[in-house]
């Protein structure tokens, strides 16, 4: 059972992720506190010492960032709460840190206790909150990878290239590096977008900036000097986008 406070500054959205989590998790969570403002959160979990914190990001008398500022016990998974638009969505993907989008799914409410279950850290990265403190106010230039070992920055121009293979990517940079995730292509396919980044076929997607050749036959030379194929469904996407960047 994980120890869970729900830190959120509105009556009715506490109750009602509470009901959720009642429905979808009641065997894995049991709810031991509730905060509606930041100096309230501090002190609660400090207090209690919870093993996961779904935390709103905007209360009475700061934001969710407040609050992680102020704690002193950090061992705890979290869950940012949002009603943020598309922007602040991709910065928390940017981020590689789990939130879930107001009004809230049960279904997503769900996934993410199931994924949480997955991880054995949770130690927060103060680097992965001080990248989305940075990418909520600004177009992100930086993306944050995790694996097992570590949480890497990457800037999105020392990306080469992504590969897929099942329900992994590997991310092919610049300086050599080859950083394999434990999620889907599709994953980033959703940030990683036109025109700097394209989907150039099932099983790869690359940084345009990084080409140095492409053949009418459908094959594509990197700066790495890798090979990539183009697929027959991507073709023309492809030289269309490539003629636009001329």
């Amino acid at each position: 059972m994980y120890k869970t406070i729900i830190i959120e500054d509105e009556q009715r959205l506490r109750e009602a992720l509470s009901i959720m989590l009642e429905m979808t998790a009641a065997d894995q969570i049991q709810i031991i506190g509730y905060a509606e403002s930041a100096s309230e959160a501090v002190k609660l979990i400090d207090r209690l010492k919870p093993d996961l914190v779904f935390m709103d990001i905007m209360l009475t008398d700061g934001t969710g960032f407040d609050v992680l500022q102020q704690i002193t016990f950090n061992s705890f998974h979290l869950i940012f709460t949002t009603a943020y638009e598309q922007h602040a969505i991709n910065a928390f993907k940017y981020s590689a840190i789990d939130y879930l989008l107001k009004p809230i799914d049960p279904e997503e409410l769900k996934t993410a206790v199931e994924r949480i279950t997955l991880l054995e850290e949770k130690v927060l990265e103060k680097q992965q909150l001080n990248e989305l403190q940075q990418n909520l106010n600004k177009t992100p230039d930086r993306i944050i990878l995790p694996t097992q070992e570590a949480m890497y920055v990457v800037k999105l121009d020392q990306i080469i290239r992504c590969e897929t293979s099942g329900s992994y990517t590997t991310f092919i940079l610049t300086d050599g590096r080859k950083i394999m995730v434990s999620k889907p292509l599709k994953n980033y396919e959703d940030l990683l977008e036109p025109p700097m980044f394209f989907r150039i076929h099932q099983s790869h997607l690359i940084n345009v900036n990084s080409i140095v050749s492409y053949s009418r036959e459908g094959m594509v030379q990197m700066i790495d000097k890798s090979t990539v194929p183009i697929s027959r469904g991507k073709k023309e996407q492809f030289f269309k986008l490539m003629k636009d960047e001329i």
